[in-house]
């Protein structure tokens, strides 16, 4: 696994809660269908820390990290 930072769009709203809307992945854009969890975790399979959003994207869940105003995600080798 491999740390990649992706580009992402969110909504802020006024009692400063965030909810990524859509990722940039390779040059491609993904919708965000919904976010399940968020809360401060370690990302164990590349390293570092952050709000760690549990995301559903094309049916499928994974995690979507922010850190720092950076967004990251854990890929494959062969998809970073």
């Amino acid at each position: 696994m491999k740390k990649t930072y992706v580009d992402v769009t969110a909504r802020h709203d006024k009692n400063g809660k965030t909810t990524p809307l859509l990722l940039v992945f390779k040059d491609r854009t993904y919708g965000i269908d919904k976010v399940t969890d968020v809360r401060r975790a370690a990302a164990t399979k590349v390293g570092g820390t952050g709000i760690r959003y549990s995301v559903v994207i094309c049916g499928h869940p994974t995690y979507l990290f922010e850190d720092e105003g950076k967004w990251f995600v854990e890929a494959k080798e062969s998809q970073a």
